[in-house]
């Protein structure tokens, strides 16, 4: 009976969560405008999609952005998870407290803050502040994918290099990298699916530069069009593969 009430529950909240995203998805191949009428299968409206200029200047400007973003990002929580790994363990405790934070606050709080910071030092709203706001959340998802990585890392390969001749950056290029790299790549593609599907924290950091998101919800308020049917199917496709392939990557990574 527990079983039965169990996967009862599951099948519920599965169905909760996913059932209007499977109306969607039909929606957009539906050749009708209307919602209550099924016209017929058609890629009328992604043909649509393809051929309106103001959204694809917008996609070029969210994965222009998303993929900044995540090389800096990369390198940055790169470079931060090395340091923190090479601390004392109470500094380092205290530093890995203060970058959860970005993880773990509300992204309204985080784009409101940042909103406000960019506003203090007068920097003008727009495709620069986003940027930076995307790294600004991007850095610790990378920082948090290496770290175990080189928790893992035996600590006298280092030490070792450096005995046989290699300066300190030679090492870590030689040594470290190589044997980081599954966590640095799973961060990378993590921080890229958050940033490409962000829409909070853009909102807040931007003026007139929109992502896709931001498009998404300008046209909910006016009215949907079946092509926001489409290109929201694109993203919801686009994002759960990235995140198929960072879950695929951490279970070989746990199997290894």
């Amino acid at each position: 009976m527990r079983k039965f009430f169990r996967g009862t529950y599951l099948g519920l909240l599965l169905t909760f969560l996913y059932a209007p995203i499977v109306v969607m998805i039909i929606l957009s191949f539906n050749a009708s405008k209307s919602r209550a009428k099924w016209g017929g299968f058609s890629l009328t409206w992604y043909e649509r999609l393809f051929s309106r200029a103001d959204i694809m200047n917008v996609l070029y400007m969210t994965l222009l952005i998303a993929l900044i973003a995540t090389a800096v990002a990369t390198i940055l929580g790169t470079l931060a998870a090395i340091g923190i790994h090479a601390m004392k363990s109470r500094n380092a405790n205290m530093i890995m407290s203060i970058s959860y934070l970005p993880m773990t606050t509300p992204d309204i709080v985080t784009g409101v803050s940042l909103m406000l910071m960019f506003v203090f030092i007068k920097i003008p709203l727009g495709y620069g502040t986003m940027l930076l706001a995307h790294i600004a959340f991007d850095t610790p998802y990378v920082l948090f994918s290496v770290l175990p990585k080189l928790r893992q890392m035996n600590v006298n390969l280092y030490e070792a290099a450096l005995d046989l001749g290699c300066t300190p950056l030679k090492a870590v290029r030689k040594v470290i990298l190589p044997e980081i790299m599954p966590g640095v790549v799973t961060g990378a593609l993590l921080a890229f699916t958050m940033s490409l599907d962000d829409f909070v924290i853009s909102y807040f950091t931007s003026n007139t530069d929109r992502n896709l998101s931001m498009i998404i919800y300008a046209a909910a308020r006016k009215g949907i069009e079946p092509t926001i049917y489409a290109l929201s199917t694109l993203m919801f496709l686009a994002v759960l593969v990235l995140l198929l392939i960072v879950n695929k990557r951490s279970s070989l990574e746990n199997v290894s």
